[in-house]
């Protein structure tokens, strides 16, 4: 009988949540030695930096031999300016992900509950598991949306923090202003509700909840923001939330020393001295989803509405098919499956998205 063995001998293993945890698959980037294809996988705009955010960036570089200034002093102060708040009340970090991260650090302890909905951005059960955290994951409603009455049902005594993702990643639809008020009503003033805008620049709904102006009514409420989609920094890694003070402080206390670069920071700051001009772009984009997302749906898909910088395809089993054969295409078409549920398309340019919708049509052809 082979004895087994010891502690002392055996190689170190990590937590048994690491090996369990789902993990994020990034968008396609195409083979390395194949035409550059059009990459509509990754929810980036299709715009590099303005020039002068270039040039704030390229000036920045010079300087990477010196920590950056881990209180991030100056964008702080902007970013308040930029939401109306004070610079108490806002906290950066490296990309929203890492701030949802930092939030989760900051309140949950091992074995309390996150309450989101389902399908929503694939991070939330990665940082949940890495916290310790149990995912509650709640099924969206069959137009995309969430379905905030019964999300407000699944908090339970353990449940500490909810997180709510408007306009939702992947399937498109932001959260209303009534509906979100019935569901604070519903949630327990000592649950943190936690507010995902990554994609509110691109929102044109007049009755979409309006995160700002919702502090000042919910005082356990925390917005999570990001440079990466509209002001286009994505390779930067910069995000940030903003929250009564009381709410903040614990979040900075998480946040990693030195983890927003100072690079990250001058464009940043770059970035919201020329607000009118990215927004301008942003325009663009929207302008090119209001073209698109009538134009998918007249190809016979089904398409939730479209708040951000995507559409969503519900097609089921046809997921992974279809993104083949997207990519497949001569120029091939990177977009974003997610087996046996659906498909996002990231809106590019008119070149970009008419590829993309010969790429569609194609495809239905063939079904």
């Amino acid at each position: 009988m082979s004895t087994p063995p010891s502690s002392e001998n055996s190689t170190p293993r990590p937590r048994a949540v690491v090996g369990a945890m789902p993990r994020y698959v990034p968008g396609a980037r195409g083979a390395v030695d194949a035409a550059p294809p059009i990459k509509l996988s990754s929810n980036e705009v299709p715009f590099g930096p303005l020039p002068s955010v270039a040039e704030a960036i390229a000036r920045a570089a010079g300087a990477v031999n010196r920590y950056p200034d881990a209180a991030s002093v100056e964008l702080h102060a902007r970013l308040a300016a930029h939401v109306g708040l004070s610079e108490a009340n806002v906290a950066t970090g490296g990309g929203s992900v890492a701030v949802l991260a930092h939030v989760l650090q900051a309140y949950c302890d091992a074995g309390d509950q996150a309450v989101y909905a389902w399908r929503s951005f694939e991070a939330y059960p990665i940082i949940a598991a890495i916290s310790g955290v149990e995912s509650v994951q709640v099924p969206n409603a069959a137009n995309g949306r969430h379905d905030l009455v019964a999300m407000a049902a699944a908090v339970t005594e353990r449940t500490k923090v909810v997180i709510l993702c408007s306009p939702n990643n992947p399937t498109g639809p932001s959260i209303l202003h009534d509906e979100f008020e019935a569901f604070m009503a519903a949630v327990p003033r000592r649950v943190l509700v936690v507010l995902d805008e990554a994609y509110v620049e691109f929102v044109r709904n007049p009755e979409t909840v309006n995160g700002p102006r919702a502090l000042d009514r919910h005082p356990n409420l925390i917005l999570v923001r990001t440079f990466s989609k509209a002001y286009g920094l994505a390779g930067l890694r910069i995000g940030y939330a903003v929250g009564p003070e009381d709410l903040i402080a614990p979040v900075r206390a998480c946040v990693t020393t030195f983890s927003v670069s100072s690079i990250a920071q001058i464009a940043a700051v770059a970035s919201l001295d020329a607000t009118d001009e990215l927004l301008e772009r942003v325009a663009q984009v929207v302008a090119e989803r209001d073209r698109v997302v009538p134009a998918v749906r007249e190809l016979g898909f089904e398409v939730p509405d479209a708040d951000g910088n995507f559409l969503w395809l519900p097609v089921g089993d046809d997921a992974v098919p279809l993104a083949q054969a997207l990519g497949a295409r001569e120029p091939s078409v990177l977009v974003r499956p997610f087996a046996g549920d659906g498909v996002r398309v990231t809106i590019g340019t008119v070149a970009e998205n008419d590829a993309m919708l010969g790429g569609l049509s194609a495809f239905r052809e063939r079904k």
